[in-house]
């Protein structure tokens, strides 16, 4: 049977997919590895290639990566990813994994969508964008059917939108952001200490805890503000959420369209999707294995 593969490498889990042609899974994988060893990661990417290569009884017909960072003009690799993960920056995969063909690389939200688009919740879709709510905010957007890269490859860094001209600045540098007002990486400053994750946030809310909704519902609005902001932009059909956060359901997803209604212009009535996302973890790693095929 053909197949392809798809490996997703993450801040210190790699997921890896085979999936043939048409999107069906063969076989899935989530490992784990250390991040203060030096190419730890890539040598587990190396030898998971082998041992789905093994299990399948044949060699892919092609493979996909994604990774965190901008990926270089020639798709070969990723061209900038700072402070984390040393040793991926200028990494030619296809090289590194021996492959006769090459191997395209993507940045993961890209992938994610990408994913997304091709087997979850956003199959059908011309114009659609992705947002992963988690320790930062991810994001990437597809446009009339073309996935939008940019000049660098920053394009679809939605959670690096500001929203705040004089607040914290991101890790981008970018002044009071999407990321900045709901990401779990500011939790602990945005609840003064209380809530170490927005799990823990979300779950006293639901228990009608007065300082949890207020925390809460200002993160949710602030992603109303952007998610509207992000429609007048770019004009999607459906707006995806996935990540951490999003696993909190009706929690999320409810405040978020009563936010909407009030906010999201809606010209004869014509309103875009608000939709969680269906592929979970293993986005990414679709997404890697789609952009191979194609």
């Amino acid at each position: 049977m053909n197949y392809s593969l798809g490996i997703d490498l993450g801040g210190s889990s790699i997921k890896a997919v085979a999936v043939t042609p048409a999107g069906e899974s063969l076989a899935r994988h989530n490992i784990d590895f250390d991040p203060d060893t030096r190419l730890d990661w890539a040598q587990k990417i190396r030898a998971l290639v082998r041992q789905l290569e093994a299990e399948r009884g044949a060699p892919a017909d092609c493979l996909g990566l994604s990774a965190p960072g901008l990926t270089a003009v020639d798709g070969r690799s990723i061209a900038c990813m700072p402070e984390r993960l040393q040793g991926l920056e200028g990494l030619d995969w296809t090289t590194f994994l021996g492959r006769s063909k090459a191997v395209p690389v993507l940045n993961d939200a890209h992938a994610a969508l990408l994913g997304e688009v091709w087997v979850g919740a956003a199959r059908g879709f011309q114009n659609v964008i992705l947002l992963t709510l988690g320790t930062g905010v991810g994001g990437a957007a597809m446009v009339d059917g073309r996935l939008l890269h940019g000049h660098i490859g920053r394009a679809g860094h939605l959670g690096h939108a500001s929203l705040d001209p004089d607040g914290p600045p991101d890790c981008a540098g970018t002044p009071g952001s999407l990321e900045v007002a709901i990401g779990n990486c500011t939790l602990q400053t945005r609840s003064g200490g209380r809530f170490q994750t927005t799990q823990d946030l979300i779950a006293v809310y639901l228990k009608g805890d007065a300082e949890a909704t207020a925390i809460w519902l200002k993160s949710v609005k602030a992603l109303a503000a952007a998610v509207c902001s992000f429609i007048n932009i770019l004009d999607p059909e459906a707006v995806i959420i996935g990540g951490g956060i999003a696993r909190a359901g009706v929690a999320l997803f409810g405040p978020l369209q009563r936010f909407l209604e009030r906010m999201e212009w809606r010209p004869g009535g014509q309103r875009a999707k608000i939709l969680p996302a269906q592929l979970g973890e293993f986005a990414g790693a679709f997404g890697a294995a789609f952009n191979a095929l194609k």
